[in-house]
This record gives C-alpha cells, sequence and structure tokens, in this order.
C-alpha cells in the first residue's frame, strides 16, 4: 500500500496576515466581508453533522484561504487515540478543503477525564517518540502534513533532558510535519523560565515553519513578588512581542502570520487593525534564502 500524499493538492495560504474566526464574527464577514487575507478556524467548533456553523464555514471557506486549527485532540496523551476524532476532523477538512491543518504539541486528558487547558510534555527523547506516532497516525488518516504549535507553559519537568526548542524541533523531524511557530507563546515562555527568546526561534528548521500565530498575553505579579506572563488571547499584541515577530520574520522569512483572540473579543474592525499591523511588518522583510 502507498503512503498518501501528505501534501495535499490545496494551494497554501499566501504569507499574508490572517484572523482567528470566531462565531461573533461570522455574520458581519459573510454579509461585508474582512479586510484580512485569510481565516483560521478551530476544528472542533464545526464537528457537528450540520447545522449553521458548518453550513457558515463552508460558505468562507469559498471566500477565503482557511486554516483549520484543533485544540482538543491531545498528540501528548497517553490514552489511546480518540479515532472518532479523528474522523471528524477528516470529514470536516473534505468539506472545507483547508490550506493549512495544526494541532498543539500538548497532552490534555489522561484515564478518558479531559482537562480545559492545553497542558505541557516533558522534554524527552521518551515523549519525541510518542507524540512523533502520534502525528504519523494523524498524517496518515487525514493524507497529509500538518502543523504542530509549540505551546505556553508556567512550569518545567524536572525529567527534561531537552530545551523546549529542541523538543519541538525533535518532534518535528522525528513525524515529519510542519512547525506553526507561536511567537506570543515563545516570549511567554522566555520570560516565565529565564532564557532568551531568540535562541528558540534561531533553533528552529525555518522551512518547517510554515504558519506564525500572534497574540496579547497578561503579566501577573503575585504576592511573593513572583511575575508571570499568561497567554490570554484577551489583548492586543504587546510592543515585545511585535518586536520579536519582525526578528522572527527577518530570520524565516514572510509566513502566514494569524491574529489570534479569544476571550473578551473586540470588534472585528480591532483584529483587522491587528492583522494590518503584520501585514505591514510582513511588507518590510524580503524573503531569505532556504539551503
Amino acid at each position: 500500500m502507498n503512503a498518501p500524499d501528505r501534501q495535499g493538492d490545496v494551494a497554501p495560504i499566501p504569507a499574508q496576515a490572517g484572523i482567528g474566526l470566531r462565531a461573533e464574527y461570522e455574520r458581519e464577514i459573510l454579509l461585508g466581508g474582512t479586510a484580512a487575507a485569510w481565516l483560521e478556524a478551530h476544528s472542533e467548533n464545526y464537528f457537528g453533522p450540520g447545522g449553521r456553523p458548518l453550513r457558515n464555514l463552508r460558505m468562507l471557506a469559498e471566500r477565503y484561504p482557511l486554516s483549520l486549527h484543533g485544540v482538543g485532540m491531545g498528540l501528548g496523551n497517553t490514552d489511546p487515540m480518540d479515532d472518532g476524532h479523528l474522523r471528524r476532523l477528516r470529514m470536516l477538512a473534505d468539506q472545507v478543503q483547508p490550506a493549512l491543518i495544526s494541532e498543539h504539541l500538548c497532552w490534555n486528558a489522561r484515564g478518558g477525564r479531559h482537562f480545559n487547558d492545553l497542558l505541557p510534555l516533558p522534554y524527552t527523547e521518551e515523549a519525541v517518540a510518542h507524540v512523533a506516532e502520534r502525528i504519523g497516525r494523524v498524517q496518515d488518516t487525514l493524507g497529509r502534513q500538518i502543523l504542530l504549535e509549540n505551546v505556553s507553559s508556567y512550569l518545567e519537568f524536572d525529567a527534561s533532558t531537552l530545551r523546549e526548542w529542541e523538543f519541538v524541533s525533535a518532534v518535528a523531524e522525528s513525524a515529519d510535519c510542519g512547525i506553526l511557530l507561536d511567537v506570543n507563546n515563545v516570549y511567554v515562555n522566555a520570560c516565565n523560565h529565564g532564557y532568551a527568546a531568540l535562541d528558540f526561534i534561531c533553533a528552529l528548521d525555518r522551512r518547517r515553519v510554515r504558519e506564525i500565530h500572534l497574540a496579547g498575553h497578561t503579566r501577573r505579579e503575585f504576592e511573593d513578588g513572583t511575575v508571570l506572563r499568561i497567554d490570554t488571547h484577551d489583548q492586543p499584541v504587546c510592543a515585545e512581542v511585535w518586536a520579536l515577530y519582525r526578528e522572527t520574520l527577518e530570520l524565516v522569512g514572510p509566513r502566514p502570520t494569524l491574529i489570534e483572540w479569544d476571550a473578551a473579543l473586540p470588534p472585528l474592525a480591532v483584529l483587522e487593525t491587528e492583522a494590518a499591523t503584520a501585514e505591514g511588518l510582513l511588507g518590510e522583510v524580503q524573503d531569505v534564502d532556504i539551503v
């Protein structure tokens, strides 16, 4: 049996700025359009067999390049893979023909109990092999490569033997998948764990970076003086993340860039303004040679 063509037949999203699609914006975009170049939808929101959400997504997919972004697969879980989840994702992808499909490098369930969070993994060779095998199953089911997103974290495991960027790179290489580089998460983790954000960016194989995420986060100071950056997705991108994004583009070249905003949703025009800022930076940075 021949291996499936994981590249798919859909043209990739151009290196422009898009916005995250939320139900609150669907009607406005359907009626009046959006200045954003493309849309990204959370896959699980459209797993139902029909109804208005799926109908709206299908109509939008006919007008704009589309990416599907998963939040519930739990690639790092030790529970068996959820075959029903994979089937629903394959059915959705067949219906809307997304240019990109992505998931998070995390775990989120144990013994059938699901957590409402994207939990970090220990950075070990054992975890690399475990996650890569599960990504392979996903890619075989979908018949295409997926992108793997680095997640924010607020603790580190004593058992880790790799740095986070070494772990992300090793999983992508072993699974032969792409990377969705969340620049905000890199900045959050660098602040929380005391490393240089550019060390993470520079260590990645830029050929595998196919998409970038940007979002707002919250700085929280506790009574003992501890300061944490929390990935809240509820405000504009901060100046420091915009600066890191510019440096990232200079290192990897222009990439499709998404503005994420998941809580305290603003008017659509605010997301479009953030996307316009990303678009401006994309226009200033020429592509880099890939060797």
